[in-house]
Protein backbone atom coordinates (compact mmCIF):
# COMPACT_ATOMS: atom_id res chain seq x y z
CA UNK A 1 0.00 0.00 0.00
CA UNK A 2 1.50 3.18 -0.85
CA UNK A 3 1.92 5.84 1.62
CA UNK A 4 2.44 9.33 1.45
CA UNK A 5 5.23 11.53 3.15
CA UNK A 6 4.00 15.29 3.93
CA UNK A 7 6.37 18.09 4.48
CA UNK A 8 6.77 21.77 4.06
CA UNK A 9 9.64 21.23 1.18
CA UNK A 10 11.13 18.57 -0.64
CA UNK A 11 14.82 18.80 -1.58
CA UNK A 12 14.70 17.96 -5.63
CA UNK A 13 17.76 18.50 -7.76
CA UNK A 14 17.06 21.84 -9.05
CA UNK A 15 13.85 23.45 -7.04
CA UNK A 16 12.75 22.97 -3.58
CA UNK A 17 9.00 22.06 -3.53
CA UNK A 18 5.92 21.95 -0.99
CA UNK A 19 4.55 22.04 0.91
CA UNK A 20 3.41 18.94 -0.87
CA UNK A 21 3.18 14.93 -0.64
CA UNK A 22 5.34 12.23 -2.33
CA UNK A 23 4.70 9.15 -2.08
CA UNK A 24 6.35 5.71 -1.19
CA UNK A 25 5.29 2.88 -3.02
CA UNK A 26 4.81 -1.01 -1.78
CA UNK A 27 8.29 -1.74 -3.44
CA UNK A 28 10.62 0.60 -1.57
CA UNK A 29 10.91 3.18 -4.41
CA UNK A 30 9.22 6.73 -4.55
CA UNK A 31 6.57 8.17 -6.80
CA UNK A 32 5.38 11.42 -8.11
CA UNK A 33 5.28 14.86 -5.97
CA UNK A 34 2.01 15.74 -5.85
CA UNK A 35 0.34 19.09 -4.21
CA UNK A 36 -2.80 18.00 -3.43
CA UNK A 37 -3.64 15.67 -0.68
CA UNK A 38 -3.76 12.36 -1.77
CA UNK A 39 -5.88 9.19 0.30
CA UNK A 40 -3.89 6.74 1.53
CA UNK A 41 -1.88 7.04 4.69
CA UNK A 42 0.38 9.67 5.54
CA UNK A 43 3.47 10.08 7.17
CA UNK A 44 3.36 13.88 8.42
CA UNK A 45 6.49 15.87 8.85
CA UNK A 46 4.61 19.17 8.18
CA UNK A 47 6.93 20.96 10.26
CA UNK A 48 10.25 18.91 8.37
CA UNK A 49 11.80 19.15 5.07
CA UNK A 50 12.65 15.88 2.77
CA UNK A 51 15.79 15.80 1.34
CA UNK A 52 18.03 12.57 -0.56
CA UNK A 53 19.98 10.42 1.53
CA UNK A 54 23.67 11.75 1.42
CA UNK A 55 26.15 9.87 -0.28
CA UNK A 56 29.67 9.41 1.14
CA UNK A 57 32.14 8.74 -1.44
CA UNK A 58 35.67 9.14 0.64
CA UNK A 59 34.68 7.24 3.85
CA UNK A 60 37.51 4.83 5.69
CA UNK A 61 35.17 4.10 9.12
CA UNK A 62 33.56 4.42 11.44
CA UNK A 63 32.18 3.67 15.17
CA UNK A 64 35.28 1.71 16.19
CA UNK A 65 35.33 -0.52 12.75
CA UNK A 66 37.86 0.63 9.65
CA UNK A 67 37.63 -1.17 5.79
CA UNK A 68 41.26 -2.20 6.40
CA UNK A 69 40.35 -4.61 9.00
CA UNK A 70 39.10 -6.96 6.05
CA UNK A 71 35.84 -7.57 8.51
CA UNK A 72 32.38 -8.74 7.26
CA UNK A 73 30.81 -7.66 10.47
CA UNK A 74 33.34 -4.26 10.62
CA UNK A 75 31.30 -4.11 6.85
CA UNK A 76 28.11 -4.64 8.69
CA UNK A 77 28.67 -2.18 11.30
CA UNK A 78 29.40 0.92 9.55
CA UNK A 79 26.50 0.63 7.25
CA UNK A 80 24.43 0.04 10.59
CA UNK A 81 25.71 3.48 11.48
CA UNK A 82 25.85 6.00 8.71
CA UNK A 83 22.32 6.44 8.81
CA UNK A 84 23.00 8.21 11.71
CA UNK A 85 24.93 10.67 9.36
CA UNK A 86 22.41 11.32 7.39
CA UNK A 87 24.03 8.91 4.74
CA UNK A 88 22.29 5.87 2.90
CA UNK A 89 25.08 5.28 0.11
CA UNK A 90 29.05 5.04 0.51
CA UNK A 91 31.86 3.91 -1.06
CA UNK A 92 33.97 1.97 1.53
CA UNK A 93 37.61 3.56 1.20
CA UNK A 94 40.71 1.77 1.31
CA UNK A 95 44.46 3.06 2.47
CA UNK A 96 47.68 2.43 0.63
CA UNK A 97 48.89 -0.75 1.81
CA UNK A 98 50.37 -4.21 0.60
CA UNK A 99 48.68 -5.34 -2.57
CA UNK A 100 47.93 -8.77 -0.66
CA UNK A 101 45.94 -7.15 1.85
CA UNK A 102 44.18 -5.06 -0.88
CA UNK A 103 43.50 -8.02 -2.41
CA UNK A 104 41.93 -9.35 1.01
CA UNK A 105 39.81 -6.61 1.49
CA UNK A 106 38.30 -5.99 -1.90
CA UNK A 107 37.19 -9.89 -2.06
CA UNK A 108 35.39 -9.17 1.75
CA UNK A 109 34.03 -5.69 0.44
CA UNK A 110 32.47 -7.10 -2.37
CA UNK A 111 31.29 -10.16 -1.12
CA UNK A 112 29.09 -8.15 1.44
CA UNK A 113 27.99 -5.87 -0.70
CA UNK A 114 26.97 -9.31 -3.33
CA UNK A 115 25.11 -10.18 -0.31
CA UNK A 116 23.33 -6.92 0.79
CA UNK A 117 23.41 -5.51 4.32
CA UNK A 118 21.15 -3.45 6.54
CA UNK A 119 21.73 0.47 6.99
CA UNK A 120 23.39 2.69 4.10
CA UNK A 121 24.18 1.07 1.51
CA UNK A 122 27.50 -0.46 -0.24
CA UNK A 123 27.63 1.50 -3.77
CA UNK A 124 31.18 0.77 -4.92
CA UNK A 125 35.28 0.29 -3.16
CA UNK A 126 37.29 3.87 -3.49
CA UNK A 127 40.46 2.55 -3.87
CA UNK A 128 43.03 5.69 -2.18
CA UNK A 129 46.03 4.26 -2.90
CA UNK A 130 48.75 2.76 -3.80
CA UNK A 131 50.12 4.63 -6.63
CA UNK A 132 51.05 7.85 -5.10
CA UNK A 133 53.65 10.31 -4.41
CA UNK A 134 55.78 10.38 -1.23
CA UNK A 135 56.24 14.17 -1.20
CA UNK A 136 52.55 14.42 -0.07
CA UNK A 137 51.93 10.86 1.78
CA UNK A 138 50.24 12.45 4.29
CA UNK A 139 48.69 9.51 7.08
CA UNK A 140 49.31 6.88 4.47
CA UNK A 141 52.50 4.53 4.28
CA UNK A 142 55.38 5.51 2.12
CA UNK A 143 56.73 1.79 2.00
CA UNK A 144 53.92 0.61 -0.19
CA UNK A 145 53.22 3.49 -2.69
CA UNK A 146 54.68 2.77 -6.45
CA UNK A 147 54.27 3.52 -9.78
CA UNK A 148 50.59 2.10 -11.34
CA UNK A 149 49.91 -1.33 -12.46
CA UNK A 150 46.64 -1.81 -14.40
CA UNK A 151 46.97 -5.51 -13.59
CA UNK A 152 46.91 -4.70 -10.00
CA UNK A 153 43.43 -3.02 -10.77
CA UNK A 154 41.99 -5.57 -13.06
CA UNK A 155 42.90 -8.17 -10.02
CA UNK A 156 41.45 -6.01 -7.27
CA UNK A 157 37.83 -5.31 -9.60
CA UNK A 158 37.86 -9.19 -10.37
CA UNK A 159 38.05 -10.20 -6.73
CA UNK A 160 35.57 -7.80 -5.71
CA UNK A 161 33.36 -9.05 -8.17
CA UNK A 162 33.14 -5.40 -10.18
CA UNK A 163 31.95 -3.54 -7.39
CA UNK A 164 35.67 -1.29 -7.61
CA UNK A 165 34.12 2.22 -8.66
CA UNK A 166 37.42 4.64 -7.84
CA UNK A 167 40.67 5.15 -7.99
CA UNK A 168 43.07 7.65 -6.71
CA UNK A 169 46.55 7.99 -8.04
CA UNK A 170 49.19 10.66 -8.00
CA UNK A 171 49.42 12.04 -12.04
CA UNK A 172 52.72 12.58 -12.25
CA UNK A 173 53.92 8.52 -11.12
CA UNK A 174 55.27 6.88 -14.39
CA UNK A 175 52.08 5.29 -16.19
CA UNK A 176 49.97 6.97 -14.62
CA UNK A 177 47.66 8.27 -18.37
CA UNK A 178 47.98 4.84 -19.51
CA UNK A 179 46.42 3.59 -16.01
CA UNK A 180 43.86 6.51 -16.06
CA UNK A 181 43.07 5.08 -19.88
CA UNK A 182 42.51 1.70 -18.97
CA UNK A 183 40.28 2.41 -15.86
CA UNK A 184 38.11 4.77 -17.52
CA UNK A 185 37.75 1.41 -19.99
CA UNK A 186 36.59 -1.02 -17.47
CA UNK A 187 34.42 2.26 -15.91
CA UNK A 188 36.38 2.79 -13.02
CA UNK A 189 36.61 6.68 -12.27
CA UNK A 190 40.35 7.93 -11.51
CA UNK A 191 40.46 10.85 -8.82
CA UNK A 192 43.86 12.78 -8.57
CA UNK A 193 45.54 12.80 -4.81
CA UNK A 194 48.49 12.49 -2.34
CA UNK A 195 50.38 14.31 -5.28
CA UNK A 196 53.11 16.87 -6.34
CA UNK A 197 52.09 17.26 -10.17
CA UNK A 198 51.95 19.79 -12.09
CA UNK A 199 49.22 22.09 -13.41
CA UNK A 200 50.29 20.71 -16.54
CA UNK A 201 50.15 16.35 -15.45
CA UNK A 202 46.67 17.47 -14.22
CA UNK A 203 45.68 18.99 -17.22
CA UNK A 204 46.75 15.70 -19.08
CA UNK A 205 45.70 13.07 -16.86
CA UNK A 206 41.86 15.05 -17.06
CA UNK A 207 42.45 14.77 -20.79
CA UNK A 208 43.08 11.14 -20.14
CA UNK A 209 39.72 10.86 -17.77
CA UNK A 210 40.23 11.79 -14.46
CA UNK A 211 37.46 13.21 -13.08
CA UNK A 212 37.78 14.46 -9.27
CA UNK A 213 40.19 15.72 -7.08
CA UNK A 214 40.54 14.20 -4.06
CA UNK A 215 39.92 16.30 -0.61
CA UNK A 216 41.00 19.26 -2.59
CA UNK A 217 43.99 21.65 -1.02
CA UNK A 218 44.83 18.34 1.37
CA UNK A 219 47.94 16.14 0.38
CA UNK A 220 48.41 18.23 -2.67
CA UNK A 221 51.30 20.94 -4.46
CA UNK A 222 49.35 24.34 -3.72
CA UNK A 223 48.70 27.09 -5.86
CA UNK A 224 51.50 29.19 -6.96
CA UNK A 225 51.12 32.47 -9.50
CA UNK A 226 53.81 30.83 -11.82
CA UNK A 227 52.74 27.69 -11.54
CA UNK A 228 49.53 26.61 -10.75
CA UNK A 229 49.56 22.84 -9.33
CA UNK A 230 47.52 20.45 -8.37
CA UNK A 231 45.17 23.07 -6.20
CA UNK A 232 45.08 25.32 -9.86
CA UNK A 233 44.30 22.39 -11.68
CA UNK A 234 41.07 21.42 -9.31
CA UNK A 235 40.17 25.57 -9.29
CA UNK A 236 39.92 25.59 -13.63
CA UNK A 237 39.67 22.79 -15.23
CA UNK A 238 35.95 21.62 -14.71
CA UNK A 239 36.05 18.29 -12.93
CA UNK A 240 34.27 17.01 -9.56
CA UNK A 241 36.33 18.48 -6.38
CA UNK A 242 35.73 16.96 -2.93
CA UNK A 243 35.96 19.02 0.19
CA UNK A 244 36.66 18.20 4.24
CA UNK A 245 34.42 20.92 5.60
CA UNK A 246 35.15 20.30 9.08
CA UNK A 247 36.61 23.68 9.91
CA UNK A 248 40.13 22.10 10.04
CA UNK A 249 41.11 20.67 7.07
CA UNK A 250 40.17 23.42 5.04
CA UNK A 251 39.39 27.14 5.91
CA UNK A 252 35.79 28.69 4.92
CA UNK A 253 36.98 30.80 2.51
CA UNK A 254 39.21 28.14 0.86
CA UNK A 255 36.02 26.00 0.79
CA UNK A 256 34.23 28.78 -0.77
CA UNK A 257 36.80 29.41 -3.06
CA UNK A 258 36.48 25.96 -4.28
CA UNK A 259 32.47 26.60 -4.35
CA UNK A 260 32.81 29.09 -6.43
CA UNK A 261 35.16 28.14 -8.83
CA UNK A 262 33.74 24.78 -9.66
CA UNK A 263 30.10 25.83 -8.94
CA UNK A 264 27.94 23.70 -6.76
CA UNK A 265 26.89 21.65 -9.08
CA UNK A 266 30.37 20.04 -9.11
CA UNK A 267 31.42 20.70 -5.74
CA UNK A 268 31.20 17.25 -3.58
CA UNK A 269 31.58 17.04 0.12
CA UNK A 270 32.86 14.11 1.68
CA UNK A 271 33.97 12.99 5.36
CA UNK A 272 37.75 10.99 5.07
CA UNK A 273 36.39 9.50 8.09
CA UNK A 274 38.24 7.53 9.92
CA UNK A 275 37.31 4.52 12.72
CA UNK A 276 37.21 6.81 15.30
CA UNK A 277 34.31 8.85 13.82
CA UNK A 278 31.13 8.45 16.19
CA UNK A 279 32.73 8.20 18.87
CA UNK A 280 34.37 11.40 21.00
CA UNK A 281 37.60 11.91 21.98
CA UNK A 282 39.70 8.84 21.91
CA UNK A 283 43.02 7.17 21.29
CA UNK A 284 42.60 5.49 17.94
CA UNK A 285 44.83 4.02 14.40
CA UNK A 286 44.73 4.62 10.48
CA UNK A 287 45.96 1.98 9.24
CA UNK A 288 49.44 1.19 10.77
CA UNK A 289 49.88 4.49 12.91
CA UNK A 290 48.50 5.26 16.01
CA UNK A 291 46.37 8.34 16.39
CA UNK A 292 45.22 10.99 18.71
CA UNK A 293 41.15 12.18 18.60
CA UNK A 294 40.81 15.41 20.34
CA UNK A 295 39.48 18.80 20.19
CA UNK A 296 37.67 18.01 16.56
CA UNK A 297 40.60 16.34 14.97
CA UNK A 298 42.23 13.05 14.33
CA UNK A 299 45.81 13.06 13.90
CA UNK A 300 48.68 11.32 13.60
CA UNK A 301 50.19 10.64 17.47
CA UNK A 302 54.12 10.83 16.33
CA UNK A 303 54.30 13.81 14.55
CA UNK A 304 51.02 15.95 14.21
CA UNK A 305 49.31 15.84 10.80
CA UNK A 306 45.46 15.50 9.96
CA UNK A 307 44.80 11.49 9.95
CA UNK A 308 41.28 11.77 8.41
CA UNK A 309 38.84 13.28 9.68
CA UNK A 310 35.71 12.23 12.27
CA UNK A 311 33.40 14.08 10.37
CA UNK A 312 29.77 13.18 9.84
CA UNK A 313 28.11 13.92 6.29
CA UNK A 314 25.68 16.09 7.54
CA UNK A 315 28.04 17.99 10.03
CA UNK A 316 29.76 19.43 6.46
CA UNK A 317 26.06 19.97 5.09
CA UNK A 318 25.75 22.35 8.22
CA UNK A 319 28.69 23.73 8.05
CA UNK A 320 28.86 25.13 4.85
CA UNK A 321 25.50 26.72 5.72
CA UNK A 322 26.59 27.98 8.80
CA UNK A 323 29.74 29.68 6.99
CA UNK A 324 27.47 31.36 4.70
CA UNK A 325 29.29 29.81 1.37
CA UNK A 326 26.18 27.47 0.33
CA UNK A 327 22.54 27.28 0.41
CA UNK A 328 20.79 24.79 1.88
CA UNK A 329 19.63 23.16 -1.37
CA UNK A 330 23.49 24.00 -2.59
CA UNK A 331 24.75 22.03 0.51
CA UNK A 332 22.70 18.98 0.21
CA UNK A 333 22.77 18.42 -3.13
CA UNK A 334 26.53 18.77 -2.51
CA UNK A 335 26.47 15.73 -0.26
CA UNK A 336 23.93 13.09 -2.35
CA UNK A 337 23.90 14.20 -6.14
CA UNK A 338 27.48 15.17 -6.54
CA UNK A 339 29.17 12.86 -5.08
CA UNK A 340 26.97 10.25 -6.93
CA UNK A 341 27.25 11.71 -10.24
CA UNK A 342 30.77 12.06 -9.71
CA UNK A 343 31.33 7.73 -9.95
CA UNK A 344 28.05 7.44 -12.02
CA UNK A 345 26.20 5.74 -9.49
CA UNK A 346 23.60 8.98 -9.87
CA UNK A 347 20.95 6.99 -11.21
CA UNK A 348 20.23 4.51 -8.21
CA UNK A 349 20.80 7.30 -5.10
CA UNK A 350 21.36 11.13 -4.57
CA UNK A 351 17.85 11.71 -5.99
CA UNK A 352 13.78 11.67 -4.67
CA UNK A 353 12.62 11.57 -8.20
CA UNK A 354 10.04 9.26 -9.25
CA UNK A 355 11.87 5.42 -9.46
CA UNK A 356 14.63 6.12 -7.09
CA UNK A 357 14.55 3.76 -3.85
CA UNK A 358 12.91 5.49 -1.09
CA UNK A 359 16.26 7.07 0.70
CA UNK A 360 15.89 10.04 2.18
CA UNK A 361 16.46 11.99 5.18
CA UNK A 362 14.37 14.29 7.16
CA UNK A 363 15.39 17.90 8.19
CA UNK A 364 14.81 21.02 10.64
CA UNK A 365 15.32 24.35 10.15
CA UNK A 366 18.54 24.30 11.12
CA UNK A 367 19.54 21.02 9.08
CA UNK A 368 19.13 18.84 11.94
CA UNK A 369 18.27 15.32 10.98
CA UNK A 370 15.40 14.14 12.55
CA UNK A 371 14.97 10.74 10.67
CA UNK A 372 16.58 8.65 7.88
CA UNK A 373 14.52 6.09 5.50
CA UNK A 374 16.14 3.52 3.37
CA UNK A 375 13.71 2.01 0.67
CA UNK A 376 10.75 3.63 2.37
CA UNK A 377 11.35 1.95 6.10
CA UNK A 378 12.66 4.70 8.83
CA UNK A 379 15.93 3.21 9.91
CA UNK A 380 17.12 6.26 12.10
CA UNK A 381 15.26 8.29 14.14
CA UNK A 382 17.29 11.10 16.45
CA UNK A 383 15.01 11.22 19.78
CA UNK A 384 16.85 14.52 20.61
CA UNK A 385 14.55 16.18 18.43
CA UNK A 386 10.90 16.68 18.42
Amino acid sequence: MTKYLYAKQFYFTDEVKGPGYLPILEDGTLGSYQDNQPDGEIIDYSAYSIAPGLVDTHIHGFMGHDVMDNSAEGLRAISAGLPSCGVTSYLPTTLTAPRDQLNAVCETVGQVADQGLEGAKIQGIFLEGPFFSEVYKGAQNPSYMSDPVTDYLDDWQKLSNGWVKKIALAPERDGAIDFIKHAKSQNIYSALAHTDATYEECRLAVEAGANIFVHTYNGMRGLHHREPGVVGAALTLGQYDELICDGHHVHPVSAKIVMQATGPEKTVLITDCMRAGGMGECESTLGEFDVIVKDGTARLKHNGSLAGSILELIQGVQNVVNWGIATPAEALRMASLNPAASVGIDDRCGKIDPGYPADFIVLDDQLNLKATFINGEVYYINETIH
